[in-house]
C-alpha cells in the first residue's frame, strides 16, 4: 500500500497514472517490486481508498520532479516502477477507510481508536487478504457506476393508437 498526500496523488494523476516513485530512504522496498505485484493507494488527509494498480517495471532511477516533498531535505522520490491502473475510482466514490481499516488484519497491531497510526509513512505491506478486501470493495462500486449507466433512460408512456374514443 502507498499512502501519500492528496497533493500527489493529484500529481500521479496528472501523469497519466503510469509511475509510482518512492523516497530516496525506500530504496530497498523499491528494489523488491517486481513486475505484476499490485499496488492499494491510501491519500493521507482524506483517509481514502482511491485506487489500485499493478507494477508493470523493475525499479529505476529517476529524478525528474513528479511529486511533492514536504520535509526538509530534498526528495525526488528517485526510486521508481512503472504502473499500470486497474481501478481509479472518482473523487466522490472513494473507499472511506474509516468504514474498511477496522476490517483489515493490518492494523489489528494498533488500539482500534489508533487505527490511523497504520497508515503513517508512505510504503506499507499489507496481507493478500486484506488486499482482496479492499480491492473487492472498489469493484462493488465500479459495479454500481456500470449498472447505472446501463439503464435505459426512462420515456414517457406514449397512448396508444388502438384506443378509440366512443
Amino acid at each position: 500500500m502507498i499512502s501519500l498526500t492528496p497533493e500527489n496523488y493529484e500529481a500521479t494523476l496528472r501523469h497519466g497514472f503510469t509511475t509510482l516513485g518512492v523516497k530516496t530512504r525506500h530504496r530497498r522496498k523499491a528494489e523488491r517490486m517486481i513486475p505484476g505485484d499490485r499496488v492499494l493507494y491510501f491519500v493521507s488527509q482524506r483517509y481514502a481508498f482511491p485506487a489500485v494498480a499493478t507494477v508493470t517495471s523493475p525499479f529505476f532511477e529517476d529524478h525528474r520532479p513528479i511529486w511533492v516533498n514536504y520535509e526538509q531535505r530534498p526528495d525526488s522520490y528517485p526510486w521508481r516502477v512503472n504502473i499500470k491502473p486497474d481501478i481509479v475510482l472518482e473523487p466522490h466514490e472513494w473507499l472511506d477507510a474509516h468504514q474498511i481499516a477496522p476490517r483489515l488484519l493490518y492494523v489489528k497491531r494498533w488500539p482500534p481508536e489508533l487505527w490511523p497510526l497504520a497508515f503513517q509513512g508512505s510504503i506499507h505491506l499489507l496481507s493478500s487478504q486484506d488486499f482482496r478486501l479492499v480491492e473487492r470493495e472498489m469493484q462493488r462500486v465500479l459495479e454500481t457506476r456500470s449498472s447505472r449507466r446501463e439503464r435505459p433512460p426512462r420515456r414517457p408512456l406514449q397512448p396508444s393508437n388502438d384506443l378509440r374514443s366512443a
